[in-house]
């Protein structure tokens, strides 16, 4: 690659794009005038709280004993039971007794424990002369009202969002210990106000005055910043490619002695200058006006703190920057891509609103007060960064530079690819040069049917995936009422079926009878495969399942299941107990979802993306869409990789039956473990134990993993030594890149 080619090209855009009005106006004048809106949409959005368990330190609960007549506040090791409305929220408090004072506030502020309640001394006196002043001198109770009343403290840090949540639960559970007090005294005798309340609760925030700016700054400035960051790099994009194609001027530049990636990378400096100008603009204007935006949200209790905001601390303005080069470097590559495709300006204008479907869930999942930066979120697209810059600019440097790396790694993986789409748009001129046209609907409908082609088209592909999530979506609804009964045998065995075959297989007919004149063909099923390629199915099956199983730990690991998933998961799991046969158990769960699946995802979905032109895109993205249909997010991730060994299995022996025997076998290998190694107490058989370490199923020994990793690797290199069908797409897409890039 010339990069005084790409300098020469970057100039020219950049002068281009500074003579434009309206590009002038968005980075400089818009953000004066949106940041009322921003700021209002912001706390409406930020209200979502996912409820977390949170560690309680009870200091002095010595002073509540010995009063006979004093409801129960705690009960073991948690608060009572009957102070709460449900076991769940029961759950969500853990209670520590018996720590001092010193080293409970020490832990508070080490994040070790959310919330510490302090008891101090001479409660017990006091609320016992409470009580017996009463009891005793009922027709002198209004001198109660000048009695002092017992004030346990409730210590929390505001700037720890876990804090404040733990810090809320805990003072409804002493309210509702007060009001059961109350009630306790109302029925021993007539009294005054003072004695139906006998002791009044201070919550007390131990947090610095800079902590609490910290934490409003550190969920303020990544969302506007990123925000910006996307609409600054978006308008510039469609007008480099979609307002070239509307001006002639593209034509000219694309005969130029430039490489077409040379004109990929020039315009995307160019989109990403402005993309990081206009983050930075909006980050100076936002610190000159924050205090007459953000003092009106002072009193909202989604923001820690109640005082007025100061300005953000440096440390943002140092971090900021820095994170806003990789996030806009990749939302630059996407507008740039999704730019190329459109036709006018106008059409561009419509991505907009699907790249902000995409992308502001991610960068909205941070905002959730029990989303934190760990190993399983650092490795989300967008929603890592966030949350490492959240980190830093609340002051968490050791435990930000812990995750550094993969939320960088990730963001650079995304980058590349994105950038890679970009110049796949720029190396198509059925792309660049595609014509305006009007949508018959009726016209459109008979040309499908009428002028189909051998195998499905790529957005026929892309539209069976999204017919099985419809329909799965609807068929789910109506099990989740029918499974409100219990899970049992008969429910079980109906629910497999349903999923299979009327969700995956018969959409999946129905789409191939429709739309391809070659059925055998767009299943990959025009011909016998050689007992080679089953062999080679058989033994990726059989080498890849350690493996399998040891990625199902990690991701369990990082992204742990959920307590209801886990309620669903053991129903499953006693109605799988209750299927009468071994042989019936294999059929519902393994050779069923491998005739159905394959056929859906390794032959129609498949054979449709592999119209884009890349087999490892078209793998990818059909791998991608194997793992979406499944239910739980860390069935998807593993669903997906495992995709990714079908696909190739797929394309490389060109046929459906090795596929369809590797995933009964993945799944059968499984099951089998479960029925025949595991026993009741779940310690593995002992016959087996050679195999496993710890005596646990999911665990295998190294050198299992060892030679299934050999073992799969030498299939691997046999599969690529046979000879490849290149589609249409995939010959031109090859002579393209050839051309291209000078090779």
């Amino acid at each position: 690659m010339n990069f005084n080619n790409v300098k020469l090209i970057f100039v020219r855009e950049m002068r281009d794009q500074l003579r434009d009005r309206r590009t002038l106006f968005l980075i400089a004048v818009l953000p004066l005038l949106l940041y009322p809106i921003l700021g209002m949409s912001f706390f409406q959005l930020a209200q979502f709280m996912r409820h977390s368990a949170a560690k309680v330190v009870v200091v002095g609960a010595e002073e509540l004993d010995g009063l006979d007549w004093l409801p129960e506040l705690i009960d073991g090791e948690q608060f009572s039971p009957a102070l709460f409305n449900s076991i769940d929220e029961r759950k969500s408090l853990q209670l520590v007794v018996g720590a001092g004072q010193e080293e409970a506030q020490a832990a508070l502020k080490s994040g070790d424990v959310q919330v510490v309640v302090y008891f101090p001394v001479g409660f017990k006196e006091l609320l016992q002369e409470v009580r017996q002043s009463l009891l005793k001198r009922a027709e002198e109770t209004k001198s109660l009202e000048a009695t002092s009343l017992p004030t346990p403290q409730i210590l929390f840090i505001s700037s720890n969002e876990k804090s404040r949540i733990a810090q809320l639960r805990v003072e409804r559970v002493m309210r509702t210990w007060r009001t059961e007090v109350m009630q306790t005294n109302l029925r021993d005798s007539n009294v005054p106000l003072n004695a139906a309340k006998p002791f009044d609760l201070r919550p007390l925030d131990v947090a610095e005055e800079h902590q609490r700016s910290a934490a409003v700054w550190s969920k303020i400035l990544p969302f506007i910043l990123f925000v910006w960051a996307l609409t600054g790099a978006f308008y510039p994009a469609v007008d480099l490619c979609a307002g070239e194609k509307e001006r002639g001027t593209l034509e000219t530049l694309l005969v130029s002695p430039a490489q077409r990636r040379e004109i990929v990378w020039g315009k995307l400096l160019t989109v990403m200058t402005f993309s990081i100008v206009t983050a930075l603009l909006n980050l100076g204007s936002m610190g000159l006006t924050a205090n007459f935006v953000l003092a009106q949200f002072k009193d909202i209790g989604g923001i820690a703190g109640q005082s007025a905001l100061s300005l953000p601390p440096l440390s943002a303005i140092v971090w900021m920057p820095i994170a806003l080069i990789p996030i806009s470097a990749l939302f630059s590559a996407l507008c740039l891509a999704c730019a190329a495709f459109a036709r006018s300006t106008k059409e561009g204008q419509y991505y907009l609103m699907p790249l902000l479907l995409v992308i502001m869930p991610l960068m909205m999942l941070p905002l959730s007060p029990g989303v934190e930066l760990n190993l399983g979120n650092s490795l989300i697209p967008v929603t890592g960064v966030v949350l490492l810059l959240r980190s830093v600019i609340e002051g968490q440097l050791l435990q930000a530079a812990y995750f550094v790396v993969p939320v960088f790694g990730v963001t650079l993986i995304c980058c590349l690819l994105a950038i890679r789409w970009a110049e796949e748009q720029f190396n198509s001129e059925s792309v660049l040069f595609r014509e305006s046209e009007r949508l018959d609907l009726g016209r459109w409908l008979v040309h499908l049917v009428r002028d189909r082609t051998e195998t499905p088209t790529f957005a026929q592909g892309f539209f069976c995936v999204v017919l099985i999530l419809v329909i799965q979506f609807f068929v789910k609804l109506a099990m989740s009422a029918a499974a409100g009964n219990g899970i049992d045998y008969a429910f079980f065995r109906q629910a497999i079926f349903i999923s299979q075959v009327v969700c995956i297989a018969f959409p999946t007919i129905i789409l191939t009878l429709l739309f391809t004149r070659s059925p055998w063909k767009t299943l990959l099923l025009n011909r016998l495969p050689t007992w080679q390629m089953l062999a080679a199915g058989t033994f990726l099956a059989v080498f890849l399942r350690p493996l399998g199983m040891e990625f199902t730990q990690l991701i369990e690991r990082l992204y742990p299941a959920s307590e209801e998933m886990l309620v669903q998961m053991k129903a499953m799991g006693n109605a799988i107990n209750e299927v009468p046969s071994w042989g019936m158990l294999m059929l519902l769960m393994a050779v069923l979802p491998a005739v159905c699946e394959e056929l859906a995802f390794r032959g129609f979905v498949l054979s449709g993306l592999r119209h884009i032109g890349h087999k490892w895109w078209a793998i990818g993205f059909s791998a991608i869409a194997f793992g979406i249909v499944h239910p739980m997010l860390q069935q998807q991730i593993g669903a997906a990789a495992v995709g990714v060994a079908l696909g190739y299995l797929a394309i490389q022996t060109g046929n459906l039956l090795p596929c369809m025997v590797f995933h009964a076998i993945y799944n059968g290998i499984a099951l089998s473990l479960g029925n025949f190694v595991e026993e009741d107490g779940g310690a593995v058989n002992s016959q087996y134990a050679w195999l496993f370490s710890n005596g646990e199923m999911t665990i295998f020994q190294p050198w299992v993993l060892a030679i299934s990793a050999v073992g799969a690797i030498f299939v691997l290199r046999w599969l690529h030594r046979l000879p490849y069908q290149h589609t249409k797409e995939e010959q031109l897409q090859e002579a393209r890149d050839r051309q291209f890039t000078g090779a």
